[in-house]
């Protein structure tokens, strides 16, 4: 029984939905979203309840995992829509730099070249200074996924700490060879 899957999703009065076959589009003040949701899991708009529900055809394992999915999915969707999301990097180390420059992030994190990130459609990043990466947008899937990709492309190293990292990351610090005897 999945806990999280049965509890229904609140819409708030600013959004509309609509379910057409295997496809959830939401709308709100933010922008639209839309998601292709498996076949063994049932989603179902209630207008007058104001409430998305949904249930799955079987108690599959499968869908059983799906359940509680789709409903995490479409909360992320009513989130997104209304809120938004925003995810937060920074540079350490001596020299690492970043800027914005059209739809180009280029980064300058220690290496030979500087390296250029080109920015998804649908999200906004900016950087507030050079050590700051701030990324925005509706879909926090995509903006997950573009701050690992980001931050993949200098992990935070354990001996020094320099590296692209996650604000309020604490990077695990080994002594080095310093105190071997």
């Amino acid at each position: 029984m999945s806990r999280i899957g049965n509890k229904p999703v609140v819409v708030p009065a600013n959004v509309k939905v609509a379910v057409n076959g295997c496809i959830v589009s939401i709308e709100g003040p933010k922008g639209k979203l839309g998601w292709e949701f498996r076949p063994e899991i049932a989603v179902v708009h209630d207008a007058a309840a104001q409430t998305v529900t949904v249930s799955r055809h079987t108690e599959a394992r499968l869908a059983r995992a799906l359940h509680g999915l789709t409903r995490a999915v479409v909360q992320n969707m009513m989130v997104g829509v209304t809120q938004g999301y925003e995810k937060r990097l920074e540079l350490v180390g001596v020299g690492y730099i970043a800027a914005v420059e059209k739809e180009v992030l280029q980064l300058r994190v220690g290496l030979a070249n500087e390296l250029q990130v080109p920015i998804p459609a649908g999200l906004k990043v900016a950087c507030p200074d050079q050590q700051h990466i701030v990324i925005n947008g509706i879909d926090k899937q995509l903006i997950g996924q573009f701050a690992a990709e980001v931050r993949s492309l200098r992990k935070p190293e354990p001996y020094k700490g320099k590296g692209i990292r996650y604000m309020g990351e604490v990077v695990r610090r080994k002594q080095g060879k310093a105190m071997v005897k």
